[in-house]
This record gives structure tokens, C-alpha cells and sequence, in this order.
């Protein structure tokens, strides 16, 4: 399966409390922080909702 690397390159100040939420769950704590994770359908639907905050780059 695949791994994608994320990358929160926008603040979170403006965003939705599920947004915040969101990249809460996805381990991201503030700007140019990154986390790699396993590709499941549950975190592709995660990283659609916070698309515009993120930079998402695919890891072999």
C-alpha cells in the first residue's frame, strides 16, 4: 500500500474547529511540520477535507 508524506504548509487560524480537528488527527502540530502515514481510505477522505492546508507528496 501506499505511504504519502503530509505537510501542513498553511495555519490553521481561520479554519473550521473540524478542520483543526482534522489535521489534530492526522499528527500535524503547526506549519512545516510533516508526518508520513499508510494510505487507507478513511486518511484519503482526512487529507480531501483539509486539501487546501496541506502538501501531500507520495513516499515509495
Amino acid at each position: 500500500m501506499a505511504k504519502y508524506k503530509i505537510t501542513q504548509v498553511r495555519s490553521k487560524i481561520g479554519s473550521t474547529k473540524r478542520q483543526r480537528a482534522t489535521l489534530e488527527t492526522l499528527g500535524l502540530k503547526k506549519i512545516n511540520y510533516s508526518v508520513e502515514r499508510e494510505a487507507t481510505p478513511s486518511l484519503l477522505g482526512q487529507i480531501e477535507k483539509v486539501r487546501h492546508l496541506i502538501k501531500i507528496e507520495e513516499v515509495e
